[in-house]
C-alpha cells in the first residue's frame, strides 16, 4: 500500500489528546483529501477511535475483506468511500450495452484497478468497441482482463485495447464473437502475457480456411494456454508451438485430431509441466508425444478412449518426474493393470493418483503402494474391481497416504476395518455411493481413527478439517447451551475464501484485544435495562456493563463488517450471563441484534 505517514508524524500523535481527531497523512495510492467535518464527531464524548485509523490501515482492512462488504463500507462516510475506491485493484462490472455513460465516474473513482473482469449474460445487449477503447483509455495500468459473453465486441476493438493495456499479464475470454485479428492483435502487442484461456470464441472461421493465431511478441512470455470448447482450437497451433517457456497446456473438448500438433509442439516445447487433456480426439501417438516433456509433472487424461495402456507405458518411461496423474477412462477399459504397473515402476514421485472408470486390481495397487513411498492423495472411483481385498492392500501397503476418495466401488464394512489398522498418516476418508459400506461401519471407523476425518454419503453435512476456516477460528469458543450450526448458518452466503482470510484474527485473538481495550470508553448513549425486581441492583449493575461492551461492539462491527464475529462475540456474551442467571431459573434467547433474557417468574431484560 506504500509508505506509511512519516515519522515525524508519531511524536505529535501520541502526544495529542485522544479527544481529537488525528488527520493521517496519505501515501502516493492515496491521494490526499481533508477528511469531511462530520467524520470526525465525536460520539456521545467518546473518542472515534476508528477514524484515528490511517487511510493506509483502513485500506488494508478493506483489502481483507469481500466484495460485498467493501460496497457495504464505501457507503458508511465520505471518506471510507474515497479510501475503498483509492485501494481497489479489482473490479467486476456487468458488461452490459448501458455501461457506456457511467465508465467516466466508474472509473474516476477507481483509479488504480489492474484486475478488471466484464461480464454480460446471454439475453442482454453486451458493451461494444467504444466502451472497451474508453475503459482501455482510463485503465493503461490493466494486468489482468476478463470478458465473457461480450458478443458485440469485435477486432477493431480488441486491437485498440491491446495497443492501450501493453502490460496485460492474464487474458481469459469466453462466449466472445471477436476473431484471430483482434486475437493476434493482442499477442502482438502485450509483450508480457503469461496466461491466456480462450473459450467458445465465435469469430474464429471453421475450417481450412481459418486464420492461424500466433505466435507474437507474447510467445516469448506465455506460460500457460487453455483452450475450452472450440471448433478449430488447432488454429492456435502456432501460438503453442512458438511459445518456448510454455509451462501448462490444458485443452477441453476441442474438435480436430490432436495428434499431429503434440507431435510438432512437443518437438519444439520440452519444457511443460502440466498437460490436461479433456474429451479431445488423442491417442497413443498423441502420448509418446507428450512422452517428449521429460520434466513433466502433471498429467490429466480425461475421457480419452483412444489412449490405453501402451501409451501410458510409453510416457511413464520417460516422464519419471511426475507426481500427479489424473485418468478418467470412461470405463472403456483401455487402461487397467498394466499401465498402472508402468507408472508404478517409473515414477516413484508419485504423490496424488486418482482414477475414475479404471479398473485396478490388488495386483496393480500393490506394485504403486511399494513403490510410490511418497503416494499422499489415491482417489478411486468408479472402479467395478476395488473391494475389500484391494481396500486393505491400500491399507497395508500406503504409510505415506493421506487422503484416500472411494466412490461407487464395491467397497463393504470390512474394508472400513482395514483402514482402521492401516495408513498411519491418514487423515481423510470420504466414502460415497459405496452401498456396502453402513454409517455403523463409518461410526466405528472414526472411534478407532479419533484422529481421521470419515465422510460418508449419507446426506450429513461434512466434518471439517483442521486447515478449514471457520468460526472456531475466530478465537471464540462455543458455550454449551448453543448448538454450533446456529451461528454458521448466519453465514451461509459467505464465499468460503472469505471465512480462510477471517483465520487471520485467530492467531492474535482480534476480537477478545480490542474489546478490552475499547470497553475503558465511556458511552452514554447505550438504551437503559428494565433489571426485574428478583435481580438485586450488583448484578444489574453487572449487566449494564456488558450492555456497554455490546454496543461498543456494534460500533466496531462498523470496522469488521462481518456477522461472524458479530454473533460469535453475542454468543461469548450470552455464555457470561447464562452462567449468572443459571441459579435464578432464567434463559436466554438470541434473535437477530436483540439480546433478551426471559425471567422464568417474571419481567424481561432487553438490550
Amino acid at each position: 500500500m506504500g509508505q506509511s505517514a512519516s515519522a515525524a508524524a508519531v511524536p505529535s500523535r501520541r502526544e495529542s489528546n485522544h479527544s481529537h481527531r488525528y488527520n493521517s497523512k496519505s501515501t502516493a495510492v492515496i491521494s490526499p483529501m481533508q477528511s469531511d467535518e462530520n467524520d470526525a464527531e465525536l460520539l456521545d464524548g467518546a473518542n472515534d477511535y476508528i477514524s484515528n485509523l490511517p487511510d493506509e490501515c483502513l485500506a488494508c482492512i478493506f483489502q481483507s475483506l469481500s466484495t460485498a462488504d467493501r460496497k457495504r463500507c464505501s457507503l458508511v462516510c465520505r471518506r471510507w468511500l474515497r479510501v475503498e475506491g483509492q485501494s481497489r485493484h479489482r473490479l467486476s462490472l456487468s458488461a452490459h450495452s448501458d455501461l457506456l455513460p457511467l465508465i467516466p465516474s466508474i472509473f474516476s473513482r477507481f483509479d488504480i484497478v489492474t484486475k478488471l473482469a466484464l461480464k454480460c449474460d446471454r439475453r442482454s445487449v453486451s458493451i461494444g468497441d467504444d466502451a472497451l477503447i474508453l475503459i482501455s483509455l482510463r485503465c493503461r495500468n490493466l494486468t489482468r482482463m476478463k470478458l465473457r459473453a461480450c458478443r458485440e465486441l469485435t477486432d477493431a476493438g480488441m486491437s485498440a485495447f491491446a495497443k492501450n493495456c501493453k502490460g496485460l499479464k492474464k487474458l481469459s475470454c469466453g462466449s466472445c464473437t471477436f476473431g484471430a485479428k483482434g486475437m493476434n492483435a493482442v499477442l502482438d502487442n502485450c509483450s508480457t502475457l503469461e496466461e491466456l484461456s480462450v473459450k467458445r470464441l465465435r469469430g474464429i472461421t471453421d475450417g481450412a480456411a481459418a486464420e492461424p493465431i500466433g505466435p507474437g511478441l507474447a510467445s516469448s512470455s506465455l506460460k500457460t494456454i487453455c483452450l475450452k470448447e472450440l471448433y478449430n482450437g488447432q488454429c492456435f497451433g502456432p501460438l503453442i508451438i512458438g511459445a518456448k517457456n510454455l509451462r501448462t497446456l490444458k485443452l477441453f473438448r476441442c474438435s480436430g485430431d490432436w495428434d499431429k500438433l503434440l507431435q510438432l509442439v512437443t518437438d519444439r516445447v520440452t519444457a511443460l509441466v502440466e498437460i490436461h487433456l479433456e474429451r479431445i480426439q488423442v491417442t497413443d501417438v498423441g502420448l509418446a508425444a507428450i512422452s517428449n516433456c521429460s520434466d513433466l509433472e502433471i498429467l490429466h487424461l480425461v475421457k480419452t478412449p483412444e489412449c490405453t495402456n501402451l501409451g501410458l507405458a510409453a510416457l511413464a518411461e520417460r516422464c519419471r518426474l511426475l507426481r500427479k496423474l489424473h485418468i478418467d477412462g470412461w470405463k472403456a477399459n483401455r487402461i487397467g493393470d498394466e499401465g498402472l504397473i508402468s507408472v508404478a515402476k517409473c515414477c516413484p514421485n508419485l504423490q496424488e493418483l486418482v482414477l475414475i472408470g479404471v479398473n485396478p486390481t490388488k495386483f496393480s495397487l500393490e506394485v504403486l503402494a511399494s513403490n510410490c513411498q511418497n503416494l499422499e492423495r489415491l482417489a478411486l472411483c468408479g472402479s467395478d474391481t476395488v473391494g475389500d481385498v484391494e481396500i486393505s492392500c491400500i491399507a497395508a501397503k500406503c504409510i505415506a497416504l493421506k487422503k484416500l476418495c472411494i466412490k461407487s466401488c464395491p467397497v463393504t464394512d470390512h474394508g472400513m476395518e482395514a483402514l482402521a489398522s492401516g495408513c498411519p498418516n491418514l487423515i481423510k476418508v470420504k466414502v460415497k455411493k459405496c452401498r456396502g459400506v453402513t454409517t455403523e461401519g463409518a461410526d466405528w471407523l472414526r472411534a478407532r481413527r479419533e484422529l481421521v476425518v470419515v465422510n460418508l454419503d449419507s446426506g450429513e453435512p461434512e466434518h471439517q478439517d483442521a486447515s478449514d476456516g471457520g468460526l472456531q477460528d475466530i478465537g471464540i469458543e462455543f458455550p454449551p447451551q448453543i448448538a454450533a450450526p446456529s451461528i454458521a448458518s448466519t453465514s451461509n452466503s459467505r464465499s468460503t475464501s472469505f471465512k480462510a482470510r477471517l483465520g487471520l484474527f485467530s492467531g492474535r485473538n482480534l476480537v477478545a484485544c480490542t474489546l478490552r481495550r475499547w470497553s475503558s470508553v465511556a458511552l452514554h448513549t447505550f438504551k437503559g435495562i428494565v433489571v426485574p425486581d428478583y435481580l438485586n441492583r450488583n448484578f444489574g449493575r453487572k449487566m449494564k456493563t456488558h450492555a456497554k461492551k455490546l454496543l461498543i461492539f456494534g460500533a466496531l462491527e462498523a470496522l469488521f463488517l462481518d456477522r461472524i464475529i458479530w454473533n460469535s462475540f453475542l454468543h461469548q456474551l450470552i455464555a457470561e450471563l447464562t452462567e449468572r442467571l443459571h441459579n435464578s431459573g432464567t434463559g436466554c434467547v438470541l434473535t437477530g441484534h436483540v439480546l433478551k433474557f426471559k425471567a422464568a417468574e417474571s419481567g424481561t431484560v432487553e438490550f
